[in-house]
């Protein structure tokens, strides 16, 4: 039950979730880093991912919790 998104060219609304993470991602983790490896660079994106961004980064849109405390309140309230 996904949609693709078909609107026009160069809409910047379209992407704007993923280019403010991809933007955060960037700022936060990896400028200024030279990965010997692809490895080393997926790595460490997977590591920023999962023990920082879902966990511990403070998401202005979600009233300023992590996403994985977010959910957990959105699972006991839909209980």
């Amino acid at each position: 039950n996904i949609t693709i998104s078909m609107s026009r060219k160069g809409n910047c609304w379209d992407n704007a979730v993923m280019e403010r993470f991809f933007g955060s991602l960037k700022s936060e983790r990896t400028d200024g880093i030279t990965y010997l490896t692809r490895q080393q660079a997926k790595n460490d994106v997977i590591e920023y991912i999962e023990m920082f961004y879902n966990t511990d980064r403070l998401h202005s849109t979600l009233g300023y919790l992590s996403p994985v405390v977010f959910e957990k309140q959105q699972n006991i309230i839909s209980l």
